[in-house]
């Protein structure tokens, strides 16, 4: 991918093309996506976008980075407390699904099997519950299959599930209700 802008008016075009093409994306898939949509969007052109990040293939590859980045940040990781870490990857997915449908997107349109990441981001991670396994604080096993599992679990009501997505606005009562299941039902699944 192309180097982003370091000046404060480029970095903030970069910002709102890759807000924009988020958003496209997110509703329309790769191939849906449209970039004059996302110029208008941004309110920028073809050119600016191309030069920043030369196509776009790189444009979806920029904005998934980005997003990745940004829920990785958001959301602590403990692999002591991996069922609250669960319940703050359900509430991410309540008030920001657009990951959830980009990597949907990913699947359907780019890599329908095996990682759809690189899985650099989750080293650390991978790391941590191999620490916590070797302690005996977590279950044996693959580190990885862990924390595939996991995230499942807390995905079960997401944009991507196959049985039912949960909105924001449902009331609290049932946020509750599946935020305790989830936060149970992980605990003992990756209990020692």
């Amino acid at each position: 991918m192309p180097e982003l802008p370091t000046t404060r008016r480029g970095s903030a075009t970069s910002r709102r093309i890759l807000d924009a093409a988020a958003e496209e994306f997110a509703q329309r898939g790769i191939a849906g996506a449209r970039v004059e949509r996302i110029t208008a969007a941004a309110r920028t052109n073809k050119a600016q976008l191309y030069s920043y990040f030369g196509s776009k293939d790189g444009l979806f590859d920029a904005v998934i980075a980005d997003r990745v980045r940004d829920s990785t940040a958001a959301i602590p990781f403990d692999a002591d407390d991996l069922a609250g870490w669960a319940v703050r990857l359900y509430d991410q997915g309540l008030h920001q699904p657009e990951l959830v449908r980009l990597i949907a997107w990913t699947r359907l349109e780019r890599r329908p099997s095996g990682r759809w990441f690189d899985g650099s981001e989750h080293i650390p991670k991978l790391a941590a519950i191999a620490e916590a396994q070797a302690a005996g604080r977590l279950r044996a096993g693959d580190p990885f299959d862990l924390i595939v599992l996991v995230i499942a679990m807390a995905s079960a009501w997401g944009p991507a599930s196959s049985v039912y997505t949960a909105t924001a606005d449902e009331p609290a009562a049932e946020h509750d209700r599946r935020r305790a299941l989830l936060r149970d039902c992980v605990a003992r699944a990756v209990a020692p």
